[in-house]
């Protein structure tokens, strides 16, 4: 297994959602600020893990729930064993797959998602 130990990318980068095909996507998600601060994973899981938090936020207010979502979605999705933290204040400094991390911003709240395991 590679694996790979997290760096921050020094510049962020901004990115919009697009507009998904299905109807379910609802405006207030489109205004939503995303900074993704650092990531090794491919642009298209990028974007699937933006569009699931997205949603888990829209379906829950506890972020350990939110949290809970987007890491089921991420085993389900790509096989076993996605860790998934969600906060306004928090340290990290974790191991991971190569390929398999990213850490964003959804408006005020950070999001990182990693594989490991």
């Amino acid at each position: 297994m590679n694996q790979e130990s997290h760096r921050t990318n020094p510049s962020p980068l901004m990115v919009k959602p697009e507009s998904q095909d299905r109807k379910s996507s609802s405006a207030a998600a489109v205004s939503k600020k995303i900074v993704i601060k650092s990531a090794d994973m491919f642009g298209d899981m990028q974007k699937e893990a933006i569009d699931i938090a997205i949603a888990a936020f829209e379906k829950h207010s506890v972020e350990k729930d939110v949290a809970e979502h987007i890491k089921k979605e991420f085993d389900k999705n790509h096989g076993p064993t996605w860790h998934c933290i969600v906060g306004r204040n928090f340290g990290s400094y974790v191991t991971h797959e190569t390929n398999h991390f990213v850490y964003f911003y959804l408006d005020q709240k950070a999001v990182l998602l990693f594989k490991s395991g």
